[in-house]
């Protein structure tokens, strides 16, 4: 297989409804409000394609992309803490529980976690609920800059026990400093 990063990428759409259907398989990117979506897509693909934000709450759609003409990345909205309404959140979930029960082109989840916290109760219901529907899972703990070097792999490890995952499917990730870069457009890769 032709190497698929870094490769020309484009915005398709934001979807507050229904996402148009695809042949192209979609790696999905899912989390918490602010734990670095958008960030983690600009570096994978290498380009600045997802709009980025210090406010917690900024994508408020599902927005897709378009990798090389081979894949779909879809960034949802992040759950948690956002500074929207109760209405709003409420439309956010319910979107997004209708997208991922009427995608057979889903690959890959890829959950992000920020590594500076604990694991999260909201975080846990996103895993159970991707394993009721069966979708293969990368974790990514985003933000590993900014701890010190020597906590970087206890912390991963302890991240990923939390959260029922093997030690080897959470990548310690970091968009400002490239770190676990190349391991997550491998394992992205691999389920193509």
């Amino acid at each position: 297989m032709a190497r698929l990063f870094p490769a020309r990428a484009q915005f398709l759409g934001a979807y507050t409804g229904e996402v148009p259907g695809s042949p192209l398989p979609e790696i999905v990117f899912a989390g918490r409000s602010n734990v670095g979506k958008s960030s983690a897509i600009n570096t994978i693909v290498g380009q600045a394609i997802a709009r980025t934000s210090s406010t917690p709450g900024r994508t408020q759609s599902i927005n897709v992309f378009e990798v090389g003409g081979r894949i779909h990345l879809v960034d949802l909205p992040g759950y948690g803490f956002a500074k929207v309404g109760k209405h709003t959140r409420d439309d956010w979930k319910r979107m997004i529980g209708h997208y991922f029960t009427s995608r057979e082109t889903i690959r890959l989840v890829v959950a992000l976690f920020d590594s500076r916290h604990p694991a999260q109760d909201l975080d846990r219901t996103l895993l159970e609920s991707l394993a009721a529907y069966g979708f293969p899972v990368l974790g990514l703990a985003t933000k590993v800059d900014d701890l010190p070097k020597a906590r970087r792999d206890n912390t991963v490890a302890t991240l990923a026990r939390a959260h029922g995952l093997p030690d080897d499917a959470v990548i310690p990730f970091s968009a400002t400093e490239r770190i676990g870069l190349e391991e997550a457009r491998e394992a992205i890769a691999s389920v193509l």
